[in-house]
């Protein structure tokens, strides 16, 4: 089922091969559905981003039921707006882990975006705290994330959490594979990962989610399954969720943390009261209170580009164009990022 690597799109095989088109043929990608209050979360986003002066537009995929406000607001902090229809599995009797992930496979439009080469995908309940940029040039062809952790109850129809296993420590309780056999393969978060737009792959997901029973956790089990083979966990500190700091906290460095992923139960600062488990530690009302710090900052409000003479550009020229990565921020010079190799999932 995982995809065979493809040669680029002819939709991408015009792009120049000159430093300018690298610049513009990367994004980043988020997801809103509905007209509730995620939407803070989206432009909390985007001004976090702006933070970190990252070179790239953060494209916003929405589907039809998000109301025109929310659209013009996204876009008065200089997001690039983009309508997508929903994406629905096949119906059966399969049970989600939480009722609302079945629209999360409307995720699966992104790789439609094939006017950029490489995009990261960040959940609108992410925080981006340090420049993240050089994830673009990771070696092509592979897909990268975050490994998961197994011991949150929502976990609990899976034989890791009954057994107590964890890829985030496997040592702690071993794969009893004398009895069950090889340790189920990596599997990552799909709340932020770095990948390549590509119309076959595109047309492969969607035609294999047809024939796909659906899963606990919806969109995030069919990734793992199709990328498992080109699949590169990346560190840690490139997409904390939550439940990290109580159930592996020996593996988190928070003082180096570059993404956090309020998906924990309560955590959304949005909507954070801390009355749930949890939601009382020092370390997660630090971070919703940087979450905060950035939300509430009117400096990190999007401001359009004035070319020479006081004239106000286009906003969407400005973004589509690359002006806006310039007006934001200089290309700065890629870190290095070591990946962990993955074994063969085969």
């Amino acid at each position: 089922m995982a995809p065979q690597l493809i040669p680029r799109t002819l939709a991408n095989a015009g792009l120049k091969s000159s430093k300018q088109a690298t610049l513009h043929s990367r994004a980043y990608v988020t997801f809103l559905a509905g007209n509730k209050d995620y939407v803070k979360g989206v432009v909390g986003l985007a001004k976090g981003l702006r933070k970190v002066k990252t070179a790239y537009p953060l494209v916003v995929a929405v589907l039809p039921d998000v109301p025109q406000e929310h659209r013009d607001l996204l876009e008065q902090q200089g997001c690039i707006v983009r309508e997508i229809e929903p994406v629905y599995p096949p119906e059966n009797q399969t049970q989600f882990a939480m009722a609302y992930y079945v629209i999360n496979y409307s995720k699966l439009r992104i790789w439609e975006f094939v006017e950029y080469s490489k995009m990261i995908y960040l959940d609108g309940d992410i925080q981006v705290f340090e420049n993240i940029d050089h994830l673009f040039d990771l070696p092509d062809g592979y897909f990268y994330a975050v490994k998961d952790c197994f011991c949150e109850k929502t976990w609990s129809h899976t034989p890791q959490y009954k057994i107590g296993y964890c890829q985030q420590c496997p040592d702690r309780v071993k794969w009893p594979a004398a009895e069950m056999g090889a340790p189920p393969a990596l599997y990552f978060n799909a709340g932020m990962f770095l990948f390549e737009p590509n119309l076959c792959t595109y047309d492969d997901l969607l035609k294999q989610l047809k024939i796909s029973p659906t899963t606990p956790f919806a969109e995030q089990d069919f990734l793992n399954i199709y990328f498992r083979d080109i699949y590169k966990p990346i560190p840690l500190v490139y997409n904390l969720v939550l439940a990290m700091l109580w159930r592996h906290p020996e593996n988190v460095e928070l003082d180096k943390v570059k993404v956090v992923h309020y998906c924990a139960a309560g955590s959304k600062p949005w909507r954070y009261t801390g009355e749930e488990e949890n939601m009382q530690r020092e370390d997660i009302k630090m971070l919703v209170k940087k979450w905060w710090d950035i939300y509430n900052d009117e400096s990190l409000d999007y401001k359009m580009p004035v070319k020479k003479g006081g004239e106000i550009e286009n906003p969407s020229d400005t973004v589509e164009s690359g002006n806006f990565q310039l007006f934001l921020s200089v290309l700065s010079e890629a870190a290095g990022v070591k990946y962990i190799k993955a074994p063969s999932a085969a």
